[in-house]
């Protein structure tokens, strides 16, 4: 993972609930955590596109909640791909406490009526439910098959695999995939 520096949040998942997974990552010493505060969390949801124009500040506990819906999250898509149990628990709470509020309102515009949703962005739950619904729609709309991990010894990371022929093995070329293939050549020229 050399050409990864722990300052850098990664959008290399092509899932946004992957790539909050991926707000973790490393082994050991090389063991990274993105979410350090509740800055790095409304700075991740900046660069992700989700946070809404209107959040001028954190609320608070968003750094606790981001890391425990992160742990779910995962804890989810390991049960699910591997046919076994997990609590939603931490998600439906971040559904319910962070659910849009819809409203019916007048358009001039157009001279009609349009239901148009407000996101709760006062709390914690309401900057990360667009995360938790990217989890739902993963979890019920996808081929969880094709979520996978890199193939790398010493990556952790996540990707959501939507290549033509379904046979993605790095999180990234330029990172994992071209440091194991230079690994695969070295060990081949060694072995002759």
């Amino acid at each position: 993972m050399s050409s990864i520096t722990s300052g850098t949040p990664l959008f290399i998942a092509n899932n946004i609930a992957l790539d909050f997974i991926n707000t973790e990552y490393g082994m050991g010493p090389r063991h990274c955590d993105y979410f350090e505060n509740d800055h790095s969390v409304i700075e991740w949801l900046r660069l992700a596109g989700l946070l809404p124009d209107d959040c001028n500040s954190a609320p608070a506990g968003l750094v606790e909640l981001a890391r425990a819906l992160r742990d779910h999250t995962k804890a989810l898509i390991l049960a699910a791909k591997t046919g076994s149990s997990a609590d939603p628990a931490v998600i439906n709470q971040v559904l319910e406490a962070g659910r849009p509020r819809k409203e019916l309102e007048w358009d001039a515009a157009s001279r009609t009526f349009k239901i148009v949703c407000h996101r709760n962005n006062m709390n914690a739950a309401g900057l990360l439910e667009p995360v938790a619904q990217a989890l739902v729609d993963l979890l019920s709309n996808e081929d969880l098959q094709l979520v996978r991990e890199c193939e790398a010894h010493d990556c952790t990371l996540f990707f959501h695999d939507l290549t033509k022929s379904h046979r993605r093995r790095w999180c990234s070329m330029a990172s994992c995939g071209n440091r194991m293939k230079a690994a695969t050549h070295r060990a081949r020229k060694n072995g002759q």
